[in-house]
């Protein structure tokens, strides 16, 4: 499915304003409301727009600190340890990856005290192996989407 300059304008509105109705989006964008809501519903099929839920800061839920934990894992027990990090809420994300570990969690706490008790915790798990811990300093480029989708929106393709 490619993703046309009309398709990135709608995209772009969503992400600058996503409380707005499909009835506005279409109005601001001069276009029908059917036309957008077909487009939408295409997106959605096609797995481009994966949520409408809103964007929370774990910082302003009492979680100020933010480590990337690099975990290794005894082989073959990938799958096993994944779904045992989806039981620890202070992970927010994990990611299977090359190089030298096996995941890569983005963990948040409330303070350095309680990233080493969820980092324990993580080591107790059954098939870990061994974790590596980096502490976040300060967002530099806080999460993102318009940059790309304008680029795919002038290509007029979606990336490979």
């Amino acid at each position: 499915m490619a993703v046309d300059e009309l398709d990135a304008k709608i995209l772009r509105l969503l992400l600058e304003q996503p409380r707005t109705s499909v009835r506005e989006y279409a109005r601001t964008l001069g276009i029908a409301r059917g036309t957008l809501q077909a487009r939408l519903d295409r997106m959605e099929r096609d797995g481009v727009i994966t949520t409408y839920a809103p964007r929370l800061s774990p910082a302003a839920l009492g979680h100020p600190v933010l480590a990337f934990v690099h975990i290794e894992v005894t082989q073959g027990r990938l799958n096993d340890v994944g779904d045992a990090l989806a039981g620890v809420p202070e992970i927010i994300e994990a990611f299977s990856t090359t190089g030298g570990g096996d995941l890569l969690t983005r963990v948040v706490a409330r303070d350095a005290a309680h990233l080493e008790d969820v980092i324990q915790r993580l080591i107790q798990l059954p098939g870990v192996v061994r974790t590596s811990t980096e502490v976040a300093l300060r967002e530099r480029v806080p999460h993102r989407m318009l940059p790309l989708v304008d680029a795919v929106g002038r290509a007029g393709r979606r990336p490979a």
